[in-house]
């Protein structure tokens, strides 16, 4: 996790530095061809305002930036665009003569300083995400063996602790004490086992980062092939094109999907504290506004409790629940979404463990007037890819509902959806009040 936010922040920091040279970049260019033809149109944006948006890019880039070093070199760099911003106002002057020897003389001069401070900064940022990736490297190529000796080890316990607890069930001798110790190496197997399904879980999030990389730049080529070739090209190959694009927006929403999902089951203690789940609601509510304006739609909800659990867990459960109802109106009637509370006791809800039947749970009912589903498909629709509707019809990538089970699984609830074709869809979700 923690290699994957260094590769986020590395490019985020070289994105902002990009940003700023290339508008330090189309600022002095503006006031070259400004001095050499005279024309005003050059001098629109004006510098003050090209000089605010470097600012914001700077100011944002310093919010991201917590090494002392590069705090440092964010400061040299400040005191460089402060002086290249005076070289940029000067350059807008009347006087061709003035004009041009502050814009050409020192400009470049200190375009080249900029330029050299960005690259080092990039440098550092890759330096540190390259020692990050081979640590990590190291540890995953590390794992793959240690994982295989330990089930290989947990295989051979389980068939030795088998044997001799059916001899001793023939012999009547030590029954209880075999099955104890048999019970205490499962689980510590199952905690061998969860831990790797963790360590995957982490290496599957980078891996799907790395495959953010060819997508953005297919997506790039194919944006410059149409905007400097797509009058020579035949209109099949405009519609190739075009397919493409379609394809590669769809890649990428599929590897976020899965980045979510594979997020969403991952619930640690720190995380767990009571969550207002009416300010939550309002907030999911918010989110959806436009979606909800466009269907006429309107959310109709009970008080709700203070729940325990991740509030962003929460967010994303709600949220999720509500654009599929938003997704699936019907196109003939106003949408409306109504969402009950009922507090029940563990056995009052009917599917509690024997060992929670005396706690408190709540039962949130979310019902629509959608174009629903026919019952038959109401277990399918929380497997990850099950989709019951083909792409062309709606959009998505069949993930939302398996993210929705995820989530209340995480928090030792239960979820189940019931269909009512052409009139609507409710889904009930049963979550604990304490964790």
């Amino acid at each position: 996790m923690h290699n994957a936010n260094q590769l986020n922040h590395t490019i985020e920091v070289s994105k902002k530095l990009e940003v700023i040279t290339k508008q330090l970049k189309d600022a002095e260019a503006a006031i070259r061809g400004y001095n050499l033809t005279k024309q005003t149109a050059f001098l629109h944006p004006s510098m003050e305002t090209r000089s605010i948006k470097i600012e914001k890019e700077y100011m944002n880039l310093r919010k991201i930036m917590t090494d002392p070093l590069q705090q440092k070199n964010l400061d040299t760099l400040k005191k460089l665009l402060d002086i290249k911003y005076k070289q940029l106002t000067a350059g807008e002057q009347k006087d061709a003569v003035i004009g041009a020897s502050i814009s050409v003389g020192e400009g470049e001069a200190y375009m080249d300083l900029i330029d050299k401070k960005v690259q080092e900064m990039t440098d550092i940022e890759e330096k540190q995400l390259t020692e990050r990736s081979r640590l990590f490297q190291f540890f995953s190529n590390l794992w793959i063996p240690v994982v295989f000796i330990i089930s290989i080890f947990a295989i051979f316990i389980g068939v030795y602790s088998y044997i001799i607890l059916t001899r001793e069930f023939r012999m009547q001798l030590h029954i209880e004490t075999r099955l104890k110790n048999y019970q205490r190496e499962l689980q510590e197997n199952i905690n061998l086992l969860n831990k790797s399904n963790l360590e995957l879980e982490q290496f599957a999030y980078v891996a799907s980062h790395d495959l953010q990389e060819p997508l953005r730049k297919i997506s790039t080529f194919s944006d410059r092939l149409q905007l400097k070739y797509k009058p020579a090209l035949p209109p099949e190959a405009s519609q190739l094109i075009d397919r493409m694009v379609v394809a590669v927006s769809r890649m990428r929403v599929l590897i976020n999907d899965l980045l979510t999902f594979s997020r969403a089951g991952r619930i640690t203690t720190e995380v767990v504290k009571p969550v207002n789940m009416n300010q939550l609601l309002q907030n999911v509510i918010v989110d959806l506004e436009l979606a909800l304006q466009e269907r006429k739609g309107t959310v109709y909800a009970d008080q709700l409790p203070d729940i325990e659990g991740s509030d962003t867990a929460f967010h994303q459960l709600f949220l999720n629940l509500l654009s599929n109802s938003i997704k699936f109106a019907y196109p003939e009637r106003n949408l409306e979404i109504r969402i009950k509370k009922e507090l029940l006791t563990g056995r009052e809800t009917g599917v509690v463990k024997d060992d929670k039947q005396e706690a408190t749970y709540c039962r949130f009912t979310i019902e629509d007037n959608g174009i629903g589903f026919d019952q038959a498909y109401a277990e399918r629709i929380f497997l990850i890819f099950q989709r019951l509707h083909g792409v062309s019809e709606y959009k998505g990538t069949g993930i939302g509902l398996a993210i929705c089970k995820k989530i209340v699984d995480a928090h030792h609830g239960y979820i189940s959806a019931y269909g009512y074709p052409g009139k609507g869809a409710t889904f009930v979700i049963i979550l604990p009040l304490k964790q």
